[in-house]
C-alpha cells in the first residue's frame, strides 16, 4: 500500500534527510552497516543485562547474605570466635571480626559508603535482616576494586565482614561484553575494508570517465571490483572505444573533403593568375579566398584538437601571454600572480580564451580580464564597453555559423564559429561558458573549468 504523505511533511523529510545523510557512497553504506550493529549491541546488552546478569547477580548476593546469617547464627549460639573465623575463611572466603557498640561505630569510621549500586544485595540483606541494621562500606586506602566490607549489627554485637566483590559480581559478564564489542570491532573493520576497495573502484571508474569528458584520455585504466562495477568500467571501455572510433573516422573523412575541394579551389587559382587583370577577376578571387575561409573554418570546428595531449597549464600565464598579445587594444588584465593549474589541451583551450578576448577587442574600445578561482573552480572574466547581445540571442550564437550580422563578409567579423569552437574546447575541458551584462556597459563573458 502506498502512503501519501501531506505536501509540507514530504518537504521537510525531504530536507532533513538530505541534511542529515551523508552525501558520499561510503559513508551511507557504513551507515546502513554501523546503525544495525549498534542496535543489535544495545538490544543484547539490555536482553543479557535484564535477563543473566539479574538473576546472577540477585543469586550470588542472597548466597553471600546467606554466609553471613549463617555466620552469624552459628555465633550467636555461642560458636567459639577463632574456630568460626578459620571456619568462615576456609569455606566461605569471609573475614569478619565481632565488635561491641561502641567498637563498632570506630570501626565504621575508618571507611566509606559503598559508591557502587548493588541493589541486589542491599534487597537480599533487607530480607535477611529485618530485625537489625546493616551497613556495605568501602576501605578508604583502597580504590573501587577494594573489598566489600559490610557492618551487621545483631543485638549488642556489630559483625565486620570483608569478602571480595567477586563474591556478587561474576567475571563472565564482563568478559562477554569484551568478546562481543571487540568482535563487532573486528567486523567493522573488516566491512571498511571491503568496502573501501568497492567505492574506490566505482571512484576511479567516475574519476577516469569525467577525464576522458575533459579530453584526457586515462589508457592505464583497468576495472576491478565488484561483477557490477567491473561490468560498467568494461561498458564504459567499449564506449569510449567507439567514440573515438567515430572521431577518428570523422576527421579522416574530412580530411579526405578538405584535399579534394583544396584541389579544384587551386586550380581556379592558377587558371585566374593566367588571366588578365579584371573586376571580374578581382571578384572571383575575392570569393575564392572566403571559400577557402569557409572550408577552413569549418575544419577547424569539426576536427577540434582531438590529436592534441593533455598537460598541466597555468591559468594565470596563459592569459597574461594572451593579453600582451592585445596590447595595443589596452587590455587591463586583472589576474594576480598566482599559481592556477589545470589538466588541459593548452593550445585549444588558449584558442578558446583567444576567441573571447579578440571578440572583447574587435567590438569594444575597453577591455578587462579576471582570473579567479572560487571553490574547485576556476573563471576567466573578460568584459568590454561593446554593445552586447541581447539576452534571447546568448544562445543562438554558439550555433555553428549563426551571425548577429546578417552578411557573410569578412570584414565584419568571419563565418559565425568562433564561439561554437570556443563552446565546444571548454565543454571538452569539463566546462562552461555564460554571457551576461557587463559592468563596462557591454557584454560579459565567464569561462569556468575545473581544477
Amino acid at each position: 500500500m502506498h502512503i501519501v504523505l501531506p505536501q509540507k511533511l514530504d518537504n521537510q523529510l525531504r530536507f532533513w534527510r538530505h541534511k542529515l545523510l551523508p552525501r558520499t557512497l561510503f559513508f551511507r553504506t557504513m551507515l546502513l552497516i554501523f546503525i544495525p550493529l549498534i542496535v543489535v549491541q544495545v538490544v543484547s546488552v539490555v536482553v543479557f543485562f535484564d535477563g543473566s546478569w539479574s538473576r546472577m547477580g540477585r543469586k550470588l548476593s542472597e548466597n553471600l547474605v546467606d554466609d553471613i546469617s549463617v555466620i552469624i547464627k552459628l555465633r550467636e549460639d555461642g560458636f567459639p570466635l577463632k574456630k568460626l573465623q578459620n571456619l568462615a575463611e576456609e569455606n566461605f572466603q569471609i573475614e569478619f571480626k565481632v565488635y561491641d557498640a561502641k567498637q563498632g561505630d570506630t570501626a565504621k569510621k575508618k571507611f566509606k559508603a559503598n559508591l557502587m549500586v548493588v541493589a541486589y544485595l542491599k534487597e537480599a540483606l533487607e530480607n535477611k535482616f529485618t530485625d537489625g541494621k546493616w551497613a556495605i562500606l568501602l576501605d578508604e586506602q583502597q580504590d573501587n576494586n577494594s573489598d566489600l566490607i559490610i557492618f551487621v549489627e545483631k543485638g549488642s554485637r556489630v559483625y565486620q565482614f570483608v569478602c571480595a566483590k567477586k563474591k556478587i559480581f561474576s567475571s563472565s559478564i564482563f568478559m562477554f561484553v569484551v568478546w562481543m564489542v571487540a568482535t563487532s570491532i573486528l567486523l567493522f573493520l573488516v566491512s571498511v575494508l571491503f568496502l573501501r576497495i568497492q567505492v574506490r573502484a566505482i571512484a576511479d571508474l567516475a574519476q577516469t570517465a569525467e577525464n576522458f569528458g575533459k579530453g584526457i584520455d586515462d589508457d592505464g585504466f583497468k576495472p576491478y571490483g565488484s561483477s557490477e562495477v567491473r561490468k560498467a568500467g568494461f561498458a564504459f571501455i567499449k564506449m569510449k572505444e567507439r567514440i573515438l572510433r567515430q572521431i577518428m573516422e570523422r576527421t579522416q573523412m574530412l580530411a579526405g573533403i578538405s584535399h579534394d575541394l583544396r584541389t579544384p579551389l587551386t586550380r581556379m587559382k592558377l587558371m585566374l593568375a593566367m588571366m588578365d587583370n579584371s573586376q571580374d577577376k578581382k571578384d572571383f578571387l575575392t570569393d575564392i579566398d572566403e571559400m577557402e575561409k569557409m572550408l577552413n573554418g569549418y575544419l577547424a570546428f569539426v576536427k577540434g584538437e582531438g590529436d592534441e595531449t593533455a598537460v598541466d597549464v597555468n591559468i594565470y600565464k596563459m592569459v597574461k601571454d594572451i593579453a600582451k598579445r592585445f596590447a595595443p587594444k589596452k587590455i587591463k588584465c586583472f589576474a594576480k600572480e598566482t599559481t592556477l593549474v589545470i589538466r588541459a589541451k593548452e593550445q585549444a583551450l588558449r584558442r578558446a580564451v583567444t576567441n573571447i578576448v579578440a571578440n572583447a577587442c574587435r567590438y569594444g574600445k575597453k577591455v578587462e580580464i579576471r582570473v579567479e578561482q572560487i571553490n574547485k573552480k576556476v573563471r576567466i572574466i573578460v568584459d568590454d564597453n561593446g554593445p552586447g547581445i541581447p539576452i534571447n540571442k546568448r544562445e543562438e550564437v554558439f550555433r555553428a555559423f549563426y551571425r548577429l550580422e546578417n552578411s557573410r563578409n569578412k570584414e565584419t567579423g568571419g563565418i559565425g564559429l568562433g564561439l561554437a569552437i570556443t563552446k565546444d574546447i571548454i565543454t571538452a575541458h569539463g566546462g562552461k561558458i555564460i554571457l551576461e551584462d557587463g559592468p563596462l556597459g557591454g557584454l560579459r563573458a565567464i569561462i569556468e573549468l575545473p581544477l
